[in-house]
């Protein structure tokens, strides 16, 4: 007897299904006294569906599936196939006499690529992670600071006296939750671990959407790493793909012997840029499918927050197209309104089942209400990726010092928006890639330069509102640029202090986020962030109020973008009384030349910048400051 219900099959089919996962896909069974496999599988236009495997020597004796009437799921329970067995669809479409043997897209455990079939197995483990489980709520809460590492599991670190081999996810595991503590990251993002057949695609050509990939073991494996940097206090965010798929032939495409999962149509089907197919998000089987995808690894492996990649292509069905080659809406409009109906559902079902978690939104457009709840009009996510300040912030700190003055407004226009969306300052992956150099490469200037730069540039980052994320490398100023197939270049600790001073600065900027209330409490919204000037673009300074839950939890922070240090610059500030040097970015330990205010300054009682109290400070060459009123 079946475990698909009617429930289920409604449920599916209207395209709102949130656990599809648990009827679909191969699940161990014991029927009539006898145990074995339940698979099922979505193929509505098939002639004929069969389970092939090394349990019966790989189509020597086919075992037939069913076909449940109005539903497309091919169903049937296999007696004597065990765990760990080796499977695939052997599918016969109702078109032409096609024939192919596809993975299981609810598999939820795959061969090691180059290999492709799906692994009959469960998804028992024993977590010990009920206190992180607890308070994650708060953790993940919009005034709590959030500081996202982002790594990448094949290149974080390798063995290079083992062949350059990269580490399991039990090795790696704490490793990455030592240095992530050491730091003082919240968080980690993982770029996608669901199975992908091409090992340079990053994870963004997913082919197993439920198998987190077999490189570093197994689902239990992969358990085990959260579970862990759990119990470290750690919360683990998962890139997720649903924007498209690769075109292997084992996938998703042409599944069945027609567009199945994708759009038939070119033009609303393939991303001419990647060369993947897009989801037929119209379809609503394609949207449980997703949806219930979302679901399980916030299910079954905990993850506490998705983060959905390539938002953009999926809002516009114009999206990297030319003239002609895409399909107006019905109104008209580039707008794909079947996308953007998916995201609703989508966010919706995370957060009705998962309140405690997050989910993020890279979208590189000025697309409305990203970050808004679906009631009112918005999509739905927890936060968006401000692209625009990080394409901005890179530009100006790239720029010679001596032009500053003529950029002032790309350090300055933030402003203009930043309060309208729940706002993620990324320095990613992408930015360090492709011949764009690393973070401390693209800074100006002599070696000393470009560091002081680079420390400038997270100053502002980690004072500005909105959660952090910096991608790996960036923390110790690695001068190469991120290969997928090396490791950090964790060597350069050993051999240069500049590296270790500039890790130091992170350190620092970690723990005054998190125990300053005024940089973290109004990360989002209005009330937290206040110019004092913001016009001084002859001296390339900026200066502005960081404000948190109390009048007293005040945070000023200055900027210094040139080379020039300053002395006696007046800044307006709202309280008298003694303000303490939290913060100087051109400290010894830090890697600067040392220059500052003896730790404190005391408020005089001379109005500036429209404030009735000011500080007379020293301000060090291309460095920042951050001062907190108190004794």
């Amino acid at each position: 007897m079946s475990d698909l219900g009617n429930v289920d099959l409604h449920l599916f089919a209207e395209g709102t299904h949130g656990r599809a996962y648990e009827r679909l896909g191969a699940h161990l069974k014991t029927r009539q006294g006898k145990s074995g496999v339940e698979f099922a599988v979505w193929a509505p236009n098939a002639a004929a569906v069969a389970v092939i495997g090394d349990f019966e020597g790989w189509g020597k004796a086919p075992a037939p599936l069913v076909l449940h009437q109005g539903s497309g799921i091919w169903e049937g329970f296999v007696a004597g196939v065990p765990k760990g067995a080796h499977y695939k669809y052997r599918i016969k479409s109702q078109k032409d006499g096609y024939q192919v043997d596809k993975a299981d897209p609810y598999g939820v455990r795959s061969e090691l690529p180059p290999a492709t079939a799906s692994i009959v197995w469960d998804l028992d483990y024993d977590w010990k992670d009920a206190d992180w489980m607890g308070v994650r709520r708060a953790r993940n809460a919009l005034d709590a600071p959030q500081s996202i590492y982002e790594v990448h599991l094949g290149s974080w670190m390798r063995v290079p006296e083992e062949k350059n081999r990269w580490l399991s996810y039990r090795e790696i595991a704490p490793k990455l939750a030592a240095h992530v503590r050491r730091c003082g990251f919240t968080h980690v993002e993982l770029l996608p671990i669901a199975e992908h057949p091409f090992y340079p695609s990053w994870g963004y050509q997913v082919t197993g959407f439920y198998a987190p990939t077999a490189r570093y073991g197994t689902p239990q494996d992969f358990m085990w790493m959260i579970d862990h940097l759990h119990q470290e206090g750690i919360g683990v965010i998962l890139d997720w793909t649903p924007a498209h798929f690769p075109t292997d032939e084992h996938g998703l495409m042409y599944f069945d012997g027609t567009h199945l999962y994708e759009h038939a149509d070119p033009r609303k089907g393939m991303h001419a840029e990647w060369g993947s197919a897009i989801f037929n998000y119209g379809r609503n089987e394609v949207r449980s499918f997703l949806v219930s995808n979302a679901n399980f690894w916030l299910d079954r492996y905990h993850i506490d927050g998705l983060r959905v990649d390539a938002v953009a292509s999926m809002l516009y069905l114009d999206y990297a197209r030319r003239g002609g080659d895409w399909i107006p809406n019905q109104y008209g409009g580039r707008e794909n309104l079947e996308a953007i109906d998916f995201l609703r559902v989508f966010n919706t079902s995370v957060y009705r089942e998962h309140p405690d978690t997050q989910t993020i939104a890279e979208e590189s457009t000025s697309w409305p209400g990203v970050s808004r709840p679906t009631y009112t009009g918005g999509l739905g996510f927890g936060m968006k990726w401000d692209m625009g300040w990080m394409h901005d912030a890179l530009a100006y700190f790239s720029g010679d010092p001596i032009g500053r003055r003529y950029h002032h407004h790309q350090l300055t226009f933030r402003s203009m928006y930043f309060w309208s969306e729940n706002y993620l300052l990324p320095l990613s992956h992408d930015e360090v890639v492709h011949g764009k150099k690393s973070l401390v490469g693209k800074m100006h200037g002599d070696l000393w330069q470009r560091f002081a730069n680079l420390r400038l540039l997270y100053a502002s980052m980690w004072a500005q509102p909105g959660k952090k994320l910096l991608f790996q490398g960036g923390e110790i100023g690695q001068f190469r640029e991120w290969a997928h197939d090396q490791s950090v270049d964790w060597h350069l600790l050993g051999e240069s202090a500049q590296h270790v001073q500039l890790m130091t600065l992170i350190m620092e900027l970690n723990r005054l986020y998190k125990s300053e209330n005024a940089l973290h409490f109004y990360d989002v919204g209005l009330s937290g962030f206040e110019w004092v000037d913001a016009n001084d673009d002859a001296n390339s300074v900026f200066s502005f109020l960081r404000k948190g839950a109390t009048a007293k939890d005040v945070v000023l922070a200055v900027f210094n973008c040139t080379p020039v240090p300053r002395h006696d610059y007046r800044i307006g500030v709202p309280l008298g009384g003694t303000w303490r040097e939290i913060l100087n970015t051109d400290a010894a330990t830090f890697g600067g030349s040392d220059l500052g205010n003896f730790g404190a300054v005391r408020a005089e009682d001379i109005a500036c910048h429209a404030r009735p109290s000011s500080l007379r400070l020293t301000l060090p060459p291309l460095a920042a400051l951050y001062l907190s009123p108190g004794p």
